[in-house]
């Protein structure tokens, strides 16, 4: 248990910290929260269907508390290994916080998912991760490793049926040279549990990863991402759409680390908060001596709902190369007033209207994401059925 140690060693970070300015950190109180060291009873219900022409899932996975439940693997490509210890180096490397040390000491698997060389991976594969203990603490972890030229798509879906809990997950995608990796994250977590995740990408020479995220769930959440290109010609995009309500907090920070020349990644987060939420976004492009060439984008988008909703947005650059093309660019504020008015002078009601224009404001981030249509349709709903309580809301109805 060094892992564990070095967490007590480290303590709990701070709001004091650069990179968890603005969190909620202080509040999390540990001993509100026991690891789960058996696995739990719960049994999630059937995994959502493909369309008839894709076919079922390449493989499906099922972690309950940070325990593997069911494993199907469909595909000869695919290979699924839970074992105590991932069978790969990590791709994180050291811990930076305490709190990913203790996801490191507390998780009772791995679950390694490996894709072999060259293979092209039609049907997706889905994770499923459910926080199932009340007042549990759970420590998921995936690591998942595409082989040289090899492609897939993998959809993680993060639920819980737990009141109250704090989970801990770590993600880490190796995406070999030539390879792709198309990653989407749901996170629809209850009104009062905590999430701190990590998911850290690493891409070898031409390759490319996809990871994207959607936050809908929980008291507060916070998802730290790491996309390192580390072989010339490297790319990935990060996307993300988040809806916040009520009092919650969904708090994300990206590194975009362009490590090789030639390599390009792209980021959008876009994010609405209504109620007295509040949405943190805070981004670093790094480019190393050796980036020449690098193409670097960072964008942030955020609505307000409502006068006591509030976004912070911070974007950063820490440029070491001078042959780059990089910008950066971040927006707060409310509806379009133009828009708006444009809308409702063609008679459409105040309240439609403003549907109408915050649908259309996440239009493009949801198109670019790469999971399949099924699950796009549940995302889609699940904001629309969102943005439905937040109008009837402003509405006073």
């Amino acid at each position: 248990m060094a892992a564990a140690g070095r967490a007590e060693a480290l303590g709990l970070p701070t709001p004091e910290a650069e990179e968890w300015r603005y969190s909620r950190v202080d509040e999390l109180d540990l001993d509100r929260f026991a690891p789960v060291l058996a696995p739990p009873s719960h049994v999630p219900g059937p995994p959502p269907a493909l369309p008839e022409d894709e076919g079922p899932w390449a493989a499906e996975v099922t972690v309950v508390d940070g325990w593997v439940g069911e494993v199907v693997v469909r595909d000869d490509a695919v290979t699924v290994d839970t074992d105590a210890a991932p069978a790969v180096g990590t791709v994180m490397g050291p811990a930076h916080d305490a709190l990913a040390e203790l996801t490191l000491a507390l998780a009772p698997a791995v679950v390694t998912i490996r894709v072999r060389r060259g293979a092209q991976v039609a049907a997706p594969i889905l994770i499923r991760t459910v926080a199932a203990t009340e007042s549990g603490l759970s420590a998921p972890r995936v690591v998942v490793v595409v082989e040289d030229g090899a492609s897939v798509s993998l959809v993680e879906h993060q639920t819980s049926v737990a009141g109250t809990a704090l989970v801990l997950p770590l993600v880490e995608l190796d995406v070999a040279p030539g390879a792709r990796l198309a990653h989407t994250s749901a996170q629809e977590h209850g009104p009062a549990v905590w999430q701190m995740a990590n998911l850290v990408g690493r891409v070898g020479q031409e390759g490319h990863l996809v990871a994207a995220l959607v936050a809908l769930g929980g008291d507060y959440t916070r998802v730290r991402t790491d996309c390192r290109l580390e072989g010339r010609g490297a790319s990935g995009d990060l996307l993300a759409a988040y809806f916040g309500e009520d009092t919650q907090t969904l708090d994300f920070r990206t590194f975009q680390d362009h490590r090789a020349p030639d390599t390009t990644s792209d980021l959008l987060f876009k994010g609405a908060v209504g109620g007295k939420s509040r949405s943190i976004y805070t981004g670093l492009i790094t480019v190393r001596p050796e980036g020449r060439g690098t193409n670097a984008y960072q964008t942030n988008r955020n609505l307000k709902l409502s006068d006591e909703a509030w976004a912070e947005s911070v974007p950063n650059l820490e440029i070491q190369n001078n042959d780059v093309r990089c910008s950066h660019a971040s927006t707060v504020g409310p509806i379009d007033e133009d828009q708006r008015f444009y809308l409702e002078s063609r008679g459409v009601p105040p309240e439609v209207a403003e549907r109408l224009v915050v649908s259309g404001f996440f239009a493009d981030v949801l198109a670019r994401m790469p999971a399949p249509a099924p699950v796009l349709a549940v995302i889609q709903a699940a904001i629309e059925e969102r943005l439905d309580r937040q109008v009837q809301i402003g509405s006073g109805s």
